[in-house]
């Protein structure tokens, strides 16, 4: 099985459900978008998990995985700017959806070693993930989808990670839980999450080329391989 648009599709549809009956639980929102995004991971890896993946495949997104997390350490002074999301979307662009979701990630859980564990980081695993995983998706739908198009979806996702991890913060510290208070913390963050997606941006231009051309041969490398013990 592939993480496929019916893949995401069903398992927004379970979120939705086991969401709502947790919601009519009447649990502590903090703790309830927590248990929503453990079930989330849990349903990405169990589709991941039905692919067979070779040990070199799996090296290879460990690597890339330890690379994009690494590269965020240097840059955790400047809010909002590290080269991380940009690592994880172009994997997911040559490697596909799977590779994107996995390596995103583990790089949330890697970094973190650095940086600091904590209930944020489930969220960060299924932001990158996300990220990753929507690549992939957008190379399968768009195969000749140009430095423009990579850019767009780098800048989109410089708010869209922000978006998930303000929704986290929203839940676990603000009271009370009102479009007011929500607004609030979106607002709150617009110029670090613009600063993200400019970074993003930026890595984007400099990097996307050369680095495309790296992940390329490294791919076409593991389907030779693949081939030759076929």
């Amino acid at each position: 099985m592939r993480i496929t648009a019916k893949s995401i599709v069903l398992t927004i549809t379970v979120i939705i459900i086991v969401g709502a009956i947790l919601v009519l639980s009447k649990q502590d929102w903090g703790l309830l978008s927590l248990e929503i995004i453990f079930i989330a991971l849990g349903l990405f890896y169990w589709i991941c998990e039905k692919k067979s993946l070779s040990v070199k495949y799996l090296s290879v997104i460990a690597v890339l995985s330890s690379i994009a997390a690494v590269s965020r350490v240097p840059f955790a002074i400047i809010p909002g700017a590290q080269p991380t999301t940009f690592l994880i979307i172009s994997t997911g662009l040559i490697f596909g959806p799977q590779a994107g979701f996995l390596a995103g990630s583990t790089a949330a859980v890697l970094s973190n070693f650095f940086l600091g564990q904590g209930p944020w980081t489930p969220w960060q695993m299924f932001a990158w993930g996300m990220a990753g995983s929507t690549a992939g998706l957008l190379k399968i739908i768009y195969p000749k989808i140009g430095l423009k198009g990579i850019l767009i979806f780098n800048l989109l996702w410089g708010y869209l990670f922000g978006w998930i991890m303000n929704f986290w913060s929203w839940t676990a510290f603000i009271s009370p839980l009102n479009l007011k208070s929500f607004l609030a913390v979106y607002a709150a963050s617009f110029c670090f999450d613009t600063f993200h997606a400019l970074g993003n941006a930026a890595f984007c231009l400099i990097f996307n080329t050369s680095l495309t051309k790296i992940l390329m041969r490294f791919q076409r490398k593991l389907e030779i391989s693949e081939i030759i013990i076929e």
